[in-house]
């Protein structure tokens, strides 16, 4: 079955007549023609309703976002949007194709007389050939998800990325995977992992470089003797020539170091101490631990750790004595010298049973030269590799032959700049008029035929669900500019086990908010795929919700109010209890010397300051009593079955001169509330006022109501006991008429 549609003119007689339609208090025009892409550069860019958008945090495929986004500053801007647009009517034959569902491309859908549409129609016939789908007559983005079957790790595909399966010999794959290991690894189009002509040249410049450093690495000479015979006792030693000793490893001269420090202090005190002895044969004694030392060591538990045997010499002290390395040590540091004799002595002096003083000072200088020589060490992972290594690396073949095949994949012609344009154009038949609709318009969102691509999901809470829900990046930039809008806002952090937490902002646009949105409220919240997410308020941004909610506003702040003042009065008056308590307590006998200063007398009460003050309120309590006098006469003048009606009246006015102007303050705020700060501070430029008006935001909230002849039992086991609060309202009533009257007949 054909899938192509006809083709349309590419120009037309005359200016092209756009259609636009009112929503959210302004007009937003129709995308819905393939003559309204081809003219979509014509229209004025005021009349777009945003400008600019972010590539993430999105309900809608980033990687197509990214690949709109040619200059890569993670924000898609208007001429981003007109040039994919127009790239897409010069490679369709009907650009019309866009607006039927589905995300197939069909072949015959594809132009080939132009130079941008060419390559697109040799890479879909290519990539059918491939797959084995030649007689296929559509593609879709699952053709083109498997790169290794589009581009083969076995076959040049031009974008200079070797991987090892390409490799002609094992030499050569094995470099490629040194070049992955120590140069990281590049993605060939097949998937594989690879190596490129940078990655091999810093190879090779690396292994120059270790080379070089082995190269410049001490001499080995050989083990240094004794002192002569015939050398005085303590005299300096005269070393002798003898044969090399052992090459020593990058990896050993690390170790020897490590031994080498880990005794270095302790064995020049075992010589320092024999040279003094020899200095003083007195001091012999004292320079050798005391038997009462080892009476004292006795008593403990020892073991190799223990510091007080550690503290001990290492060996025992004579003069011109030499270091043992197996016999006679101290049990703390046993190991430690052995570490040294392995790691150090033998492989440097040759294989010997104990130091004396001229061969720990030649150690010390040849370790001296090569710990020099360790810290010039090339930050390289190829430092560990062996000079004979490194040479058959440099001058072996293996480089030259992956460099040839490296430029030969670079020069393939695969026609992988056809396919991943075909895979844009995939993207595009998809996903480019849902984001004209969320882009040029914002008929997704006021349509409410599909949500629009910035929400997030529903928030559930308070017998509530909140569909205006943004993801939000950062609370602090966010809730700066968001209260803007004018719109009561919810913020929640949302957590799911495995999943990173976000954080949410939901729109409350119906309901009240009375008792219940502060900090630290729970709900839940699920995302366009379904899944649940526990929420938690962290932030609450108050604003009106309902003018059914501003007309008892005044009344419940006023019922808090009272509530608070009473709260208030019953602290103060248990403190004051408390306080005379305590003042009781103080005066019981013992505690009277505590109070023995007498309280200050009382300032005396001057009448005639107040005088003015009583003066003024009776003529004030005057006056009011007249004017209450003469209504109330004129009240009951009025005939019986007026005066309730009198009253109702009075009643409804009072209510209404409350009332009225909260509810008139939270109309013009509603009608003022507009969706630009939300999308604004998430990173958009929102180019219009797109105003949430009060019908329209009652429909973003939904109310908890009872299902359509769902049936309801009014009585209920545990309501509180009803209380004629209405008769006692309307008798006391009365009484105060009837009381009034008799006075005014008196």
């Amino acid at each position: 079955m054909s899938h192509s549609t006809p083709s349309e003119p590419l120009e037309m007689s005359g200016p092209h007549r756009w259609r636009f339609f009112r929503s959210g208090g302004f007009d937003q025009v129709r995308i819905e023609t393939a003559q309204d892409l081809r003219c979509l550069d014509q229209l004025d860019q005021k009349l777009w309703a945003v400008l600019a958008c972010p590539t993430s945090g999105l309900e809608f495929d980033s990687r197509t976002l990214q690949r709109i986004d040619t200059d890569g500053d993670g924000s898609i801007q208007v001429p981003e949007i007109r040039a994919a647009v127009r790239w897409v009517c010069e490679v369709l034959h009907n650009p019309q194709l866009l607006f039927q569902p589905g995300a197939e491309l069909p072949l015959d859908a594809l132009r080939a007389d132009t130079a941008a549409a060419a390559p697109l129609f040799a890479a879909a016939h290519q990539v059918l050939l491939r797959l084995g789908k030649a007689g296929t007559p559509h593609l879709s983005l699952d053709d083109l998800s498997e790169p290794a079957r589009l581009f083969p790790p076995t076959l040049p595909n031009g974008d200079g990325v070797v991987p090892a399966e390409l490799a002609p010999d094992a030499a050569c794959a094995e470099l490629i995977g040194h070049v992955v290991a120590t140069q990281g690894a590049q993605t060939d189009r097949s998937g594989q992992p690879g190596a490129t002509q940078a990655g091999l040249e810093a190879l090779l410049e690396q292994a120059q470089q270790a080379l070089d450093w082995h190269q410049q690495a001490p001499a080995q000479p050989g083990p240094v003797p004794d002192a002569a015979p015939d050398a005085a006792p303590g005299a300096a030693p005269v070393p002798v020539p003898a044969p090399a000793a052992l090459p020593v490893s990058g990896l050993q001269e690390t170790c020897a170091l490590q031994a080498f420090d880990a005794v270095q202090a302790k064995v020049d005190d075992f010589f320092t101490r024999c040279r003094l002895a020899h200095f003083d044969p007195q001091a012999e004694m004292a320079l050798n631990p005391e038997q009462a030392r080892y009476t004292e060591l006795a008593a403990q538990t020892l073991h190799e750790g223990s510091e007080a045997l550690a503290a001990l010499p290492l060996a025992r002290v004579r003069p011109g004595a030499e270091l043992p390395l197996c016999e006679g040590l101290n049990p703390a540091w046993q190991a430690r010298i052995s570490a040294l004799q392995r790691e150090a002595v033998w492989p440097l002096l040759g294989p010997c049973s104990a130091l004396t003083a001229a061969q720990w000072e030649s150690l010390r200088a040849r370790l001296a030269a090569r710990r020099a020589w360790l810290a010039q060490r090339p930050a390289t992972a190829l430092a560990d590799w062996s000079p004979e290594a490194l040479r058959g690396l440099l001058d072996g073949p293996a480089p030259a032959q992956l460099a040839a095949l490296i430029e030969l994949d670079r020069q393939a012609d695969a026609n992988a700049a056809g396919i991943e344009a075909l895979k844009l154009l995939l993207r595009l038949r998809r996903d480019l008029v849902p984001l004209l609709r969320n882009f040029v318009n914002l008929s997704d969102f006021y349509s409410q035929q599909q949500p629009a691509i910035f929400q997030a999901g529903t928030l559930y809470i308070d017998q509530r669900s909140c569909t205006l829900c943004l993801r939000v990046a950062d609370l602090e930039r966010h809730s700066a500019l968001a209260p803007l809008s004018g719109v009561y806002l919810l913020y929640c952090e949302c957590e799911r086990p495995d999943e990173a937490p976000i954080t949410i902002v939901a729109a409350l646009t119906g309901g009240d908010a009375d008792e219940m949105l502060v900090a630290g409220r729970n709900a839940l919240f699920y995302d366009r795929q379904g899944r649940d997410w526990k929420a938690r308020v962290l932030r609450v941004e108050e604003a009106p919700i309902s003018v059914r909610q501003a007309f008892w506003m005044p009344y419940r702040r006023m019922a808090r109010f009272v509530g608070e003042q009473f709260r208030r009065l019953a602290a103060a008056r248990e403190q004051r209890v408390e306080a005379q308590s305590a003042a009781g307590a103080g005066a019981l006998p013992g505690a009277a010397g505590a109070h023995a200063a007498a309280p200050a007398a009382a300032a005396a009460f001057d009448i005639a300051r107040f005088a003015g003050i009583f003066a003024a309120i009776g003529l004030a309590l005057g006056a009011l009593g007249t004017a209450l006098a003469a209504i109330l006469s004129g009240f009951f003048r009025l005939p019986l079955w007026l005066m309730p009606l009198v009253l109702l009246g009075l009643l409804l006015g009072l209510l209404l001169l409350i009332s009225v102007p909260a509810m008139l303050l939270a109309w013009l705020k509603l009608r003022q509330r507009n969706l630009g700060p939300l999308l604004d501070a998430n990173g958009w430029a929102v180019n219009i006022r797109a105003r949430i008006n009060i019908p329209f935001g009652a429909s973003l909230t939904g109310v908890a109501q009872l299902p359509a002849g769902a049936e309801r039992s009014l009585v209920d086991p545990y309501a509180e006991p009803a209380r004629p609060w209405g008769w006692y309202a309307v008798l006391g009533l009365g009484l105060g008429l009837a009381l009034t009257w008799l006075l005014l007949l008196r």
